[in-house]
């Protein structure tokens, strides 16, 4: 049985906005972690999957060290995207509501950097920051890290490559001494290296298991299609999860269009998420998902960084990651918070000798998933035209004249009988375009 928060030395004030939060149980992480950084003054390494808490494992220490009476900034969470930016602040907040005088702020690109300036001539003890956002406030010296004690890398290998440029920048700013905590839920060869070069040689390296609250709960499953077939597989799939919420991840923003386009067409409740859209569509989409005003989002890895949204039931990668760690992380996004989930991939033929790598380096079980008939899949076509038709908004354009001569030539039908022909037409013509298609090309 694990310790209580109590246990692990976490103050009254914080104890207290944990229990309104109905947060009980400490994670393997946080269990590991929270100790150290009260106790110790060693930089740390902190690895631990997606959705394991690890957000709370840095925070509530960091919040509990905070010397509210100094006005300077003591601490710089730096993360990925400003969606995680966001989260984290979010959370800080609600772990530190009960702490007098905390002041906290949340500095990320895409936004005008001006109301973000004037935040910083306030009294600020924490400070949640992209790196680029935070090397723009430095070079118009809007922010003084001359006393700041605290360096957080959160979901550091998702920002290697903006840390190799912009590490040495950031890091300069800081006193000599201080300390680095690197949060990652993957140790790669880069990784490493960012630690060999800005972390104490006497760093401590604490770690929690794959099986922990956060996937614990994940069938992971895959389902081999043709290419021909894979939209029609997915669609087939995601009307079996109506109602239920999850994320696509697709490799490229156009894929992503793409598909969010051909969801959008068979009246899906769906959203795209990727890096080119602004900062403003972004949020929107992003507060819709959460608000449950739609069901799926189509992302990029990167830009599905920092949703932290409970009721999340499944992931398809609809296309095949590119490093173990992405699946990682998005599989991670469904089953938090010891919830289950399913993270579903979808193959062609050539791509299925890749399972057993992903099962030797993740330590994790692949099951396969059945694919449906073809029977199936005409039928859920079918149901999608239909569900087409029942979402179409009258168009007022059309005259009335024309609406009665139309009226008229079903003035005998019955519903049902209306519903037999529109069946019996839709089936007619899919079938004509199966065997016009190839004629045509034939033709060619």
């Amino acid at each position: 049985m694990s310790k209580p928060f109590s246990a692990l030395g976490i103050s009254a004030p914080i104890l207290k906005a944990l229990s309104e939060l109905k947060i009980v149980e400490p994670t393997e992480i946080q269990q590991k972690t929270i100790p150290l950084l009260l106790t110790e003054t060693h930089d740390l390494v902190g690895l631990a999957k997606t959705g394991t808490g690890k957000t709370a494992a840095f925070g509530l220490p960091l919040l509990q060290l905070i010397n509210t009476e100094s006005p300077i900034v003591q601490a710089i969470i730096l993360v990925p995207t400003r969606e995680l930016g966001q989260q984290i602040f979010r959370n800080l907040e609600d772990f530190g509501k009960h702490i007098p005088n905390i002041a906290i702020a949340s500095t990320c690109g895409g936004i005008p950097i001006k109301p973000q300036i004037e935040r910083l001539t306030q009294p600020t003890h924490i400070v949640v920051a992209t790196p680029g956002r935070l090397i723009d406030l430095i070079q118009r010296k809007a922010i003084d890290l001359k006393q700041t004690q605290y360096l957080v890398l959160d979901e550091a290998d998702e920002m290697v490559s903006i840390l190799k440029e912009s590490l040495d920048e950031i890091v300069a700013e800081l006193p000599k001494k201080h300390r680095t905590l690197l949060f990652s839920a993957t140790l790669p060869g880069t990784i490493k290296q960012l630690i060999q070069n800005y972390l104490n040689k006497n760093v401590v390296q604490v770690s929690a298991d794959m099986e922990t609250v956060g996937n614990q709960g994940i069938d992971h499953e895959y389902i081999i299609v043709d290419p021909i077939e894979k939209l029609d597989v997915l669609m087939h799939f995601l009307n079996s999860k109506e109602g239920q919420r999850g994320i696509i991840f697709c490799k490229t923003k156009a894929a992503v269009n793409k598909l969010a386009k051909n969801l959008a067409i068979n009246r899906f409740s769906s959203g795209a998420l990727h890096g080119s859209l602004s900062q403003g569509i972004r949020d929107r989409i992003m507060e819709q998902f959460r608000e449950g005003h739609i069901n799926i989002l189509v992302a990029t890895d990167l830009a599905a960084r920092g949703i932290d949204v409970k009721e999340i039931a499944y992931v398809v990668n609809y296309h095949l990651p590119d490093t173990y760690e992405n699946y990682v992380h998005r599989s991670g996004r469904t089953a938090r918070a010891g919830a289950k989930g399913l993270s579903l991939t979808v193959l062609q033929e050539e791509e299925a000798i890749e399972i057993p790598e992903f099962e030797k380096e993740l330590g994790i079980k692949f099951t396969q998933f059945q694919k449906p008939s073809v029977v199936s899949l005409e039928e859920n076509n079918t149901l999608l035209w239909a569900k087409q038709i029942f979402k179409t908004k009258p168009n007022q354009e059309i005259s009335t004249d024309l609406k009665t001569k139309v009226k008229t030539v079903f003035h005998h039908l019955t519903k049902d009988e209306l519903i037999e022909k529109l069946l019996a037409n839709y089936v007619l013509q899919n079938k004509i375009d199966v065997v016009e298609k190839p004629v045509k090309k034939f033709k060619k």
